[in-house]
């Protein structure tokens, strides 16, 4: 599969919405019920959040054609805050092609490890990376506990 990564644009906002939610519907029910999962997509409503992501954030797409497989992105140098791909294109390569582009990225700012508060869905792949878990979060969203891991590189 012939794929292209590139920096995202503000006209890939709402492509990049519409695969988070997606994403988080099909991939993280195993891992949440219906509830914790609601709370969580809730986030794609505040666009203000989402366009000041696009411009404070080093943020990647990896699309083939016009069809957008994932996206990444890099805060503040050294914090992966998202990690998405397509629910169709799961264990492809697309989460380690974003996860390797954004490293090489934070190494050439300079630094030499990267955290990220990452699901329980996504925490076997963050510790095949090498990652270890710091400490389980416990996330208040609309009144809905939704726990994650704070994750960094050992």
């Amino acid at each position: 599969m012939e794929v292209r990564c590139r920096v995202a644009n503000l006209n890939d906002l709402g492509k990049m919405q519409h695969l988070f939610v997606e994403t988080i519907k099909s991939t993280c029910r195993n891992d949440y019920n219906q509830e914790q999962i609601d709370a969580w997509i809730t986030s794609v409503k505040n666009v203000e959040r989402w366009k000041s992501f696009l411009d404070t954030q080093f943020v990647l797409i990896v699309e083939r054609d016009e069809e957008m497989l994932g996206f990444g992105s890099l805060e503040n140098g050294n914090y992966l805050d998202f990690l998405y791909v397509h629910k169709a294109f799961l264990r492809q390569g697309i989460a380690s092609l974003i996860y390797e582009k954004l490293k090489a990225e934070s190494l050439k700012r300079g630094f030499e490890s990267l955290s990220s508060d990452v699901s329980k869905t996504a925490r076997p792949f963050f510790e095949a990376k090498g990652f270890k878990v710091i400490r389980e979060n416990i996330n208040l969203v609309n009144g809905v506990e939704i726990r994650n891991y704070r994750m960094s590189q050992a």
